[in-house]
């Protein structure tokens, strides 16, 4: 059975609602959920942490239904987007304040306080207040204090997002360190591709108050079950048919571009496949080494540049395929638009959706 589970849940409040949301994860694992505003992943953060009852389906924990247990039964912690600090404690204060509730002993609290301090580091802070804080600061704190109880179960509603790059970069380091160290399960909402790329084992879609696809990070990312979930994590899916081939590869006719894959499929059947822009290789002439595959001569049709990336969209024949390469390399490649260059895409990342 399951760490954790969620079977079939519906709840209605009206603007935001759930609708027969099921997933799963083992202990230990790390799950990000995503999805557009409004598809309702507070509400599922809300209701699995018991603020709203369902109005139908349950939830199990360790293997037991918490369903109808209130919130503080539930020894899981949550932390939020405002962090949720008291004001009027200081930072020592502020994450023991959770603790009392389960350790009654003055000098256990102080010790496990000071050693999640450490982890986090945020040992220099105990005695300010957390007006005094660094965004990042705050967000530290609010973190040892969900932690310090040692929960079963770890919420966060997009807890990095009103974090500067840097200070995100470095606390999505302390916090996979400290969840790692700790073996904590962890269920995070987030809009950021990075956290999820840093962080995630499995990662869920929802769309419209239902999961769309619930599966580890790479399965999601390579093999979208449908358009939304593709365009929503930056692949991009073509139709193709199944062709002859002996080589125990599977050759794949997308629009008289013919792609080989180590995916399976039966020769004549129709197919989606999806590639992902950082997969596809971008030459300025035809590689001439043996190892490099799927070698498609295509015009660059346009292209725009995002921080230290280049987003390049070319075109072979009726396929657009889009690329993504650095700066640098964009230099180095000479690259124009109306200019032919040659692409390549390893069979193992043609992925039969």
């Amino acid at each position: 059975m399951s760490f954790f589970r969620v079977e079939d849940m519906h709840i209605n409040l009206g603007e935001f609602s759930l609708k027969g949301v099921s997933l799963e994860f083992e202990r230990g694992e790390y799950l990000t959920v995503m999805g557009p505003t409004g598809a309702g992943k507070t509400i599922l953060l809300e209701c699995i942490i018991g603020f709203y009852h369902p109005e139908k389906g349950r939830v199990f924990l360790e293997g037991r239904d918490i369903t109808d247990d209130p919130p503080e039964k539930r020894r899981i912690g949550i932390v939020y987007q405002d962090y949720a600090l008291l004001p009027h404690m200081d930072v020592f204060k502020n994450i023991e304040y959770g603790l009392k509730k389960t350790d009654s002993n003055k000098e256990s609290r102080r010790t496990k306080i000071l050693d999640m301090a450490e982890s986090l580091n945020i040992s220099h802070i105990l005695h300010r207040k957390p007006t005094t804080l660094s965004g990042g600061e705050q967000q530290r704190v609010a973190l040892s204090r969900a932690l310090v109880v040692d929960p079963r179960l770890l919420l966060m509603d997009e807890p990095l997002s009103a974090l500067d790059p840097q200070t995100r970069h470095t606390t999505r380091a302390l916090l996979r360190q400290a969840m790692r160290n700790r073996d904590i399960t962890v269920l995070h909402i987030t809009h950021d591709m990075d956290d999820v790329w840093a962080l995630a084992d499995k990662v869920a879609i929802m769309r419209d108050g239902r999961i769309e696809q619930h599966n580890t990070l790479q399965c999601v990312f390579n093999r979208p079950c449908n358009q939304f979930i593709a365009d929503f994590v930056g692949a991009t899916v073509f139709e193709g048919t199944v062709l002859p081939s002996s080589n125990g590869h599977c050759l794949i006719d997308i629009e008289g571009l013919v792609l080989s894959s180590t995916d399976h499929a039966q020769h004549g059947e129709n197919i989606k496949v999806a590639l992902r822009p950082e997969n596809i290789m971008v030459f300025q002439q035809r590689p001439d080494n043996h190892s490099v595959q799927n070698i498609v001569e295509a015009t660059l049709e346009d292209y725009y540049k995002e921080g230290i990336l280049y987003h390049l969209f070319f075109r072979s024949g009726e396929v657009r395929i889009p690329a993504v390469v650095t700066s640098s390399a964009f230099h180095e490649l000479n690259l124009e638009r109306n200019r032919s260059s040659f692409l390549s895409v390893n069979p193992t990342n043609v992925r039969i959706t």
